[in-house]
């Protein structure tokens, strides 16, 4: 099998997942449902999951799908720091729409608790790796300061995304995130902007 067939069967299978786990619930969606919706087979779910548990570390995934489809949406002229705070007002809007609360909070108590992979902070995901080339870009252009280096802006840009995450589940959604986000994105990172 293709590394593009790989990624497209797990794919399918995730999207599927999460679609259905925002519809109708975690708890009420079945494997079987999951299979179906994503038009795979049950062999190729237990190839690359051992369960709808499993499921659960694969939201990065979406994530990443996420940032791969805004990436062709930035223009060449957009000030480097604006293009970080469009992807973050898009993402956060995706996850509102998207992707249900408890999940969301049960991915970050799983990622808090876990001794194995951390998918959030897996530095070869796609999301590091277009963060990396924005800021060298900004920096680059004199966009962005040169008193920190590129990863220790990446880092407090996905720590910032982190936290407001945190609080926007800790607060059981009860604000808009990405305009919350929106208003606070730029005061904390103000700092790296030229």
């Amino acid at each position: 099998m293709s590394k593009k067939s790989t990624r497209n069967t797990k794919g399918k299978i995730i999207t599927a997942a999460w679609d259905l786990f925002y519809e109708q619930g975690y708890e009420n969606t079945t494997i079987e449902e999951i299979i179906e919706e994503s038009g795979t087979s049950k062999g190729s779910f237990y190839h690359y999951f051992e369960g709808k548990d499993a499921l659960l570390g694969s939201l990065s995934y979406i994530f990443d799908e996420e940032y791969d489809r805004l990436q062709n949406e930035l223009p060449d002229e957009m000030h480097c720091f604006d293009k970080l705070m469009y992807l973050n007002e898009r993402l956060f809007s995706v996850i509102e729409e998207r992707i249900d609360i408890d999940l969301l909070t049960r991915l970050y108590s799983t990622q808090l608790t876990t001794k194995g992979e951390k998918h959030l902070l897996d530095h070869k995901r796609l999301y590091y790796k277009l963060l990396r080339r924005l800021v060298t870009d900004g920096q680059k252009k004199g966009e962005l300061t040169g008193d920190m280096t590129v990863n220790e802006m990446v880092k407090l840009y996905a720590m910032c995304e982190r936290a407001l995450l945190y609080d926007w589940c800790l607060c059981n959604g009860e604000y808009s995130l990405s305009s919350y986000a929106k208003k606070t994105m730029p005061m904390f990172l103000a700092k790296i902007r030229l």
